[in-house]
């Protein structure tokens, strides 16, 4: 934007280039924050959410195994029972 006063055009452009300098400030600690907060993530040894699922899964299926068994020896502690 040019003004008929040099002054105020100085004003704009020194403004102009500190909003620019700020961006570029922004920038540059958001790309020091998020390389800081993956190599913090890295070094906490955290399981992917694929291998979560996979143990979660491992672990149904054991549930289900043992809740199987308890119910297949109850039956077989009643019938030695009958006898």
């Amino acid at each position: 934007m040019q003004t008929q006063n040099p002054f105020l055009d100085h004003i704009a452009k020194a403004m102009t280039d500190a909003a620019g300098a700020a961006d570029g400030v922004r920038r540059e600690a958001e790309t020091v924050m998020r390389s800081q907060l993956q190599r913090l993530l890295a070094d906490m040894e955290l399981v992917t959410r694929e291998e979560f699922e996979i143990v979660r899964d491992l672990a149904v299926a054991a549930r289900q195994e043992v809740d199987e068994l308890k119910t297949r020896i109850a039956d077989l502690e009643a019938r030695q029972n009958v006898r």
